[in-house]
């Protein structure tokens, strides 16, 4: 799985390794799982069930095959130090789930925390003066609308395109609780970070051959490197 752009994180987080890939690397990176006490593998992508984790660093599709397998299965005994251990077949549909909404979720804190706008002139507004740090558009964002907005970021010096975000307007619009959303546009540095930080944690698990390292959350010039909570 190629993995998010936050370079800075290894300084500052715990290394973990990959239970299939046996890849080290920051815990920010990589996707925890836990077992449940009836001995069930549920993904835990906040990282904040109690007991011991395993850590996972593999594409949806890798992890689908070593499943199939049986090859996780046993990865996940021993890391877990015991054979009871139930993983379903449906796993990579659950962590990808869960990735989106965390995705999602962090869309809404910052719809929340005022650090987002949405609204064709506000954003193209904003992205003018300089002060859009993340521009994003919904999947089925005009194109026209694109092409404007994505050169009114390049004007105030942000990056060249927008995001596509996985997901369509309506969905959108229920993950801010708001009305219509096509375009977002994050004002502040920081929060552009962690949202572009939560994106791409899910691109990387379900499409690593977009290009999060090219097809990524592009992210504009002056963006710090926090992902702490805001980042709860």
């Amino acid at each position: 799985m190629r993995t998010p752009r936050n370079d800075s994180l290894e300084a500052h987080t715990p290394e973990r390794t990959c239970i299939l890939s046996r890849r080290t690397a920051s815990r920010e990176e990589l996707i925890r799982l836990a077992l449940s006490p009836d001995g069930e593998v549920a993904p835990d992508v906040r990282a904040r069930a109690p007991g011991r984790g395993a850590w996972i660093g593999v594409a949806k599709t890798e992890l689908d095959t070593a499943n199939a397998k049986g090859k996780l299965k046993g990865a996940l005994q021993r890391a877990f130090k015991t054979n009871d251990v139930t993983v379903p077949a449906d796993l990579g549909d659950r962590i990808a789930a869960a990735l989106r909404q965390a995705a999602l979720d962090r869309l809404g804190l910052e719809a929340r925390g005022g650090t987002l706008i949405n609204g064709n002139d506000k954003v193209d507004a904003a992205a003018r003066s300089g002060k859009v740090h993340l521009l994003i558009h919904a999947a089925d964002a005009g194109e026209d609308g694109r092409r404007k907005l994505d050169q009114a970021w390049r004007v105030g010096g942000g990056g060249p395109r927008g995001l596509e975000f996985p997901e369509e307007r309506t969905i959108l619009s229920m993950a801010l609780g708001r009305e219509n959303v096509v375009h977002i546009a994050l004002t502040d540095p920081a929060a552009a970070r962690r949202v572009s930080h939560a994106i791409d944690r899910w691109l990387a698990f379900i499409a690593p051959d977009a290009g999060l390292e090219g097809g990524s959350a592009a992210v504009g010039a002056g963006v710090g490197n926090e992902l702490n909570e805001g980042t709860k």
